[in-house]
């Protein structure tokens, strides 16, 4: 065996005899099996107003911590028994000094673990007025070993208890924040645990390969090491990073979703690109003249489509100009052309040569002109928006109808009126049904990647069990430090990693000694 290999030997056999003889208070083992973080369990008592800021019918304040229940019985005037767990009881809320009455609500008790944070905690459900909440606020502020919480505490607390991992943590932000239909779902459906669970069945596969490797390292020279375990250790190696390509290739839809959809809406000068902002989003978000070169920088506004996010946005018209201003605003909007999800490209039907067949050369080279050199006009990231159709004539508008049709290479043309309304249902449907194709269904299929951290984490992954295969034959010390570091990549997604578990299946999963 390699110098270098032996070297890792020693040094895994050290660390094997240290983190079994370590010994660690029973007080700070969390349920999941990990060391609890220091000062987890003689953390400050934090209070917050958890139900939102501004008057609401009812607010609810909630306490986490050691002096939860003194807190409960100092302010809801108890002096014998806590309330039954997780059961509203009606009480006059008081000053804990001078006993006055700040208003009249519910009290739950929730004690630890089963709890939000996994310490005792409680929660007053008073009225919603800024006086009541701003009186009980500062009289839990007054009760000794109590603060006020910082940003996102309490849900830090419930990670640092292993009551909720770094993905549910992340997928209950993005649930607060969600907008759409669609957001909520994906959000909903990552705060229950499903990426979560994907990663740690990787994960927990991850360290059974490992423990395979290291026990084939330490043990396999004395002949203690049951047969085939290196190829199953190869097996699971190959598949995992087969199953971790496959997740990745995932065309950002998850991210997507989470985020909004840029769509930016582009062509030539006085095409009716702010009138389709302002018809998309039904407010005049942008000024519309017949002056060439009104929109000079770019205009976004949110919108809802279908239950979908999408952040659309009106450029300047692309035009060669004198004009310094504007020369920067075409700049911009082809920096946004080619950031774009979807680009929906406006062109002035009344200008087109509908006599000899000439539409459809003209479009494309108006497609050839907004869009990047490298993208093929008939791709998802395209639509083409004739408008203006209110000005053609019945002839002019069956002759163009009649020259598109079933003409290959351009994306789908939608003819519209922004002054009539004419044909807007008909590109609505096709805008949702293409925005649709770019999210996906959240629902369906397995769980998508929605944060840009987790595919860097992932693809860290997959470098790693590359290092694996690299140095199998030559190296097995360096082939196992690429599975290490690949499990310690798929584990900062989660946020739960840990040693002693690899240890636990080396001395229990395997038949040493046989």
């Amino acid at each position: 065996m390699p110098l270098l290999s032996s070297i890792y030997r020693g040094m895994w056999r050290t660390a094997a005899h240290t983190l079994r003889t370590r010994l660690i208070p029973i007080s700070r083992v969390l349920s999941t099996g990990h060391e609890a973080p220091s000062g987890l369990f003689d953390a400050d008592t934090i209070f917050a107003l958890s139900s939102g800021h501004g008057r609401c019918g009812v607010a609810v304040v909630r306490i986490s911590g050691p002096a939860a229940a003194t807190a409960l019985r100092s302010m809801a005037g108890l002096t014998c028994h806590l309330p039954p767990p997780r059961t509203a009881l009606l009480r006059r809320i008081t000053d804990p000094h001078s006993k006055e009455v700040l208003d009249r609500g519910l009290v739950l008790w929730f004690p630890a673990p089963h709890s939000f944070t996994g310490e005792d905690s409680v929660e007053f459900h008073i009225h919603g007025g800024t006086a009541v909440i701003t009186a009980v606020l500062q009289a839990l502020g007054s009760v000794s070993g109590m603060r006020p919480a910082e940003a996102g505490e309490f849900t830090r607390r419930a990670f640092q208890a292993g009551k909720l991992d770094l993905t549910e943590v992340e997928g209950l932000g993005d649930l607060i924040h969600a907008e759409t239909e669609a957001q909520r779902r994906q959000a909903l459906r990552q705060m229950s645990g499903d990426l979560g669970r994907l990663y740690q069945d990787w994960s927990r596969r991850l360290k059974r390969c490992l423990a395979h490797v290291e026990a084939f390292i330490d043990f396999s020279e004395d002949e203690l090491i049951e047969d085939g375990v290196l190829n199953r250790a190869d097996l699971s190696v190959q598949e995992l990073q087969a199953e971790m390509l496959q997740h990745l290739k995932d065309e950002r839809r998850g991210e997507r979703l989470r985020s909004g959809i840029q769509v930016v809406i582009a062509g030539d000068t006085n095409a009716g690109k702010s009138s389709l902002l302002n018809t998309l989003c039904q407010r005049p978000a942008a000024i519309v003249s017949p002056i060439a070169g009104t929109t000079r920088d770019v205009v976004e506004t949110a919108l809802d489509i279908g239950g979908f996010p999408v952040l659309l946005s009106d450029t300047a018209g692309l035009r060669d100009s004198r004009d310094v201003v504007e020369r920067e605003g075409v700049r911009r909007a082809r920096e946004r052309v080619e950031q774009a999800d979807l680009t929906l490209v406006v062109v002035d039907c009344a200008h087109l040569p509908l006599d000899g067949g000439g539409a459809v050369a003209s479009l494309q080279g108006h497609l050839r002109s907004v869009l990047p050199s490298q993208q093929h006009p008939d791709t998802d990231k395209c639509l083409l928006v004739l408008n203006k159709v209110d000005l053609l004539s019945e002839t002019q508008r069956w002759k163009l109808k009649e020259e598109l049709s079933g003409v290959y290479g351009l994306p789908p043309v939608c003819p519209i009126s922004c002054q009539t309304h004419q044909g807007l249902k008909d590109f609505l449907t096709v805008l949702h049904s293409r925005v649709q194709t770019l999210c996906g269904d959240p629902l369906s299929g397995g769980p998508t990647l929605t944060q840009a951290r987790h595919r860097a984490h992932l693809q860290q992954c997959v470098a790693s069990l590359a290092q694996y295969q690299r140095y199998r034959d030559c190296d097995l010390a360096l082939a196992a430090e690429g599975v290490r570091l690949a499990l310690t990549s798929l584990g900062r997604i989660t946020g739960r990693v840990g040693a002693e578990e690899i240890l636990d299946i080396i001395f229990k999963d395997f038949c040493i000694g046989k």
